[in-house]
């Protein structure tokens, strides 16, 4: 997958582009790439997906942008796995929030991109001022060579699929929503990083994962599997949070203690896939209660993979178009 960074990539082959920040790569987003995909297949074009970087609510209202679901590098990987070719990030500052909507379609659509097929969300708005709509681009379209599809919302039990949907979920702790929602368990991945030893000290280590979110969408104590160890995934329980038992005023930070295990992996990348919440982090008053309630959060999440062993495999439930 090729990946270009700027206002408008120099390309040599005409394109079929979509639009979006995709945080999460949920199921609206890969329904919307699987039909990407096809018409380029179909009309022998390049897909692409251009996105943006911050996320324009991070520019323009950080204390107050929403939790990321994905890492700029958590974002990329999946849109591979989804098949797409290109993807162009658009770097979201001051300049970029100022191109005119016309600017945008000129510059990066039309002589960046070489667009030929432009698929869009039906609410899709662009631009300085989110001055740029749909009808917009159907006029350039016309005169500048270029087809737009407009796709609307897919919803899964009447429930509209988005990133903020997802999000609702994983701050209540549902994590079969948003694991429905996404078409697979939410995940955080990032690089295996040394941490104050005390997980060791206590008799459970723990992976200290790096966190490169603005902020975590969901925080507590998990039954977790970790991804990029062994062939197959590894069980464990994991803690995301400030660690108010350790430390005051602590940044969140994700350990991930793996069950049955023993081995060095600092410096590796994982991935955790967070399976059911177990409960809320808390506060002990020593460091003897607090080991205490870590051995019953590891008897809880064997537990949970014995369960699972014996449960039938659940139905697929299809998410589906409006």
């Amino acid at each position: 997958m090729r990946i270009t960074h700027g206002i408008a990539p120099a390309v040599n082959q005409p394109s079929a582009v979509t639009i979006g920040n995709f945080d999460g790569v949920h199921l609206g987003h890969r329904a919307m790439l699987r039909h990407l995909v096809e018409a380029a297949k179909q009309r022998g074009l390049v897909s692409c997906a251009i996105t943006f970087e911050p996320h324009p609510r991070e520019f323009f209202a950080p204390d107050k942008a929403p939790a990321r679901l994905s890492s700029l590098r958590e974002k990329l990987q999946l849109l591979r796995e989804c098949g797409i070719e290109h993807v162009h990030i658009c770097n979201f500052n001051q300049a970029f929030s100022q191109l005119a909507a016309a600017a945008f379609i000129e510059r990066v659509l039309v002589a960046g991109m070489q667009t030929r097929f432009l698929l869009i969300g039906d609410d899709f708005r662009f631009g300085a001022r989110r001055s740029g709509d749909i009808a917009m681009l159907q006029a350039y379209g016309i005169t500048a060579g270029f087809e737009v599809v407009a796709m609307g919302s897919v919803t899964l039990d009447e429930l509209r699929i988005s990133s903020t949907a997802v999000r609702e979920a994983l701050a209540t702790g549902d994590l079969d929503l948003s694991a429905r929602l996404l078409g697979r368990p939410y995940s955080i991945c990032g690089r295996v990083v040394g941490g104050d030893q005390l997980g060791r000290e206590i008799g459970f280590p723990t992976a200290n994962i790096q966190i490169k979110h603005n902020r975590p969408p969901l925080n507590g104590i998990f039954v977790v599997q970790v991804r990029g160890l062994a062939d197959a995934p590894l069980p464990g329980v994991a803690s995301l949070g400030v660690r108010p038992t350790v430390k005051e005023n602590g940044r969140p930070v994700l350990e991930a203690h793996l069950l049955d295990f023993d081995r060095s992996i600092y410096g590796q990348h994982v991935c955790v896939d967070f399976l059911a919440r177990l409960r809320d982090e808390e506060k002990y008053p020593d460091l003897p209660t607090l080991i205490n309630q870590i051995g019953r959060d590891a008897e809880n999440a064997r537990q949970y993979f014995r369960a699972a062993s014996q449960a039938p495999a659940p139905l697929a439930i299809p998410a589906k178009p409006d």
